[in-house]
């Protein structure tokens, strides 16, 4: 015991051994998280396979491919992002157009400037709204006019019905065109236009020159017009007094004459029924009588309406026979 009452025991140190072999195991454990650390900084190595298939891709591209193909390919590049911005906004036309003018201006400038216009066969139109519907302008070259595309353009109007367009070298340019004539006047739906002989809409206004074709009224009737005409062009008798001709229900026509009297023609035999009015009208006058209507419809008759004036004449005049037979009778 030692002087204090307590009991004495010896101490134990640590060995030598023991520390040691823990100090091996925490370097091994700070060596392990340096090599995780490090591995995660560094690429993983590429494969021997892939590294090779990128040599041989350099190596063809040196033996094969032309020198300046990467200029060439960012030049394509270029342009074809220009087209695609051209495109988007629009303005296709307008570098067409450009284009176009400064490659006529080049031919102009060596002598193949279009000097000399010769057009034929033109009535209504004037040699300007050929040239104008033929898209040749001051700008145009004879060298690189398109005959066949200035040919394309002038049919494409209702008023042109053939052309024909040719070249004379260095700078002469003639135009032979076939016009429509302007035949009658169509109304539908309330709109009037100046057709052709075969229907074709020429103009959708009436001009001053025009009000004098005869009118003809109804869906079908620009194409049906020119067969009636023809046919009324036959009798003389009726002829001049008709105002317009209304094709109803795409069937028959109906005549209105220029006092008003509206004639009903039949869907067949027509030409009998303008007979049998040009005969009335010339032995008792009928297209001055005071009627308002008349229908030739039925082949063995025609049947009239009174105005209401003559009407209401006819019906005193019967009253008043009437009462004189009354007071003879009486």
């Amino acid at each position: 015991m030692d002087g204090g009452g307590r009991l004495a025991r010896s101490l134990r140190l640590p060995r030598p051994q023991a520390d040691l072999k823990a100090a091996a195991i925490g370097a091994a454990i700070l060596l392990r998280e340096w090599v995780i650390e490090v591995s995660k900084r560094r690429p993983p190595p590429r494969p021997v396979a892939r590294v090779e298939s990128n040599h041989r891709v350099i190596r063809f591209v040196e033996r094969y491919v032309p020198r300046r193909t990467g200029i060439a390919a960012t030049v394509l590049m270029l342009v074809a992002s220009a087209a695609f911005g051209a495109v988007k906004g629009g303005h296709v036309e307008e570098i067409a157009t450009a284009l176009s003018d400064a490659r006529n201006a080049v031919a102009n400038s060596v002598g193949f400037r279009i000097v000399g216009v010769t057009i034929n066969g033109r009535k209504q139109l004037t040699q300007d709204e050929i040239l104008a519907i033929g898209g040749v302008n001051g700008h145009s070259s004879l060298l690189f006019l398109d005959a066949a595309a200035v040919r394309d353009k002038l049919i494409a109007s209702p008023w042109i019905a053939d052309a024909t367009v040719l070249k004379f070298y260095p700078g002469n340019l003639q135009i032979d065109v076939t016009e429509r004539s302007p035949f009658a006047l169509w109304q539908e739906d309330g709109k009037v236009s100046v057709i052709a002989d075969d229907g074709a809409v020429l103009e959708s206004y009436v001009a001053k020159r025009f009000t004098t074709l005869p009118l003809v009224v109804g869906k079908g009737a620009e194409t049906r017009a020119r067969d009636f005409i023809a046919l009324l062009d036959r009798y003389p008798q009726v002829r001049p007094l008709v105002r317009a001709a209304v094709f109803v229900g795409e069937r028959r026509w109906n005549l209105r004459l220029k006092n008003g009297l509206d004639i009903r023609l039949p869907e067949q035999d027509v030409g009998r029924a303008l007979a049998t009015l040009s005969k009335l009208d010339k032995e008792d006058k009928l297209f001055t009588r005071d009627i308002t209507a008349v229908d030739a419809r039925l082949p063995d008759r025609v049947t009239v309406r009174l105005s209401e004036d003559a009407a209401k004449a006819r019906e005193e005049l019967f009253k008043d026979k009437k009462t004189k037979r009354k007071a003879g009778d009486a």
